[in-house]
C-alpha cells in the first residue's frame, strides 16, 4: 500500500507539472476533456513522471524481496535453504548481497538510459 500511494503522488504530480495553458489549449481546439487529457496532458505528463516511476522501482527492489516478480527465484529464501543444507551462511550471504548489488545495479543503468532517451 506504501508503494501504491508513492506512484499515486507521482501520477497526481506529473499531471498537475503540466500547465494548465495545455488543457485549455485542448479544449479550445475542440477536443474534449478525456481526449485531452489522453492525447496532451498524459504524454508530457509521462515523461515527467518516468525518472520518479524508475526510482521508486528500485526503493521496492532495494525495500522488499519483489525478484519473483522480475522472474528470477527468490534469493533470500533461497539462500536460506541452500545454508540449511550446507551451513554456509557467510559465504551464502555474500553471495545474495553481491546478487542484489548486480540486479540494482543494472536496473539502476537500464533506467538511466530509458531516461536519457525518453525524457531529454
Amino acid at each position: 500500500m506504501n508503494a501504491a500511494a508513492y506512484v499515486a503522488e507521482i501520477v497526481r504530480g506529473g499531471i498537475q507539472s503540466i500547465a494548465k495553458g495545455q488543457m485549455e489549449a485542448g479544449r479550445s481546439l475542440g477536443l474534449s476533456r478525456k481526449t485531452t487529457m489522453k492525447k496532451i496532458i498524459l504524454p508530457q505528463a509521462f515523461k515527467m513522471m518516468l525518472p520518479s516511476f524508475i526510482n521508486q522501482f528500485v526503493i521496492t527492489l532495494k525495500d522488499t524481496s519483489i525478484l519473483s516478480v522480475i522472474g528470477l527465484v527468490e534469493l533470500t529464501q533461497t539462500g536460506r535453504i541452500i545454508i540449511a543444507r550446507t551451513y554456509q551462511s557467510g559465504s551464502m550471504w555474500l553471495i545474495v548481497g553481491f546478487i542484489y548489488v548486480v540486479i540494482i545495479m543494472i536496473l539502476t543503468k537500464l533506467s538511466q538510459r530509458i531516461e536519457k532517451e525518453l525524457v531529454y
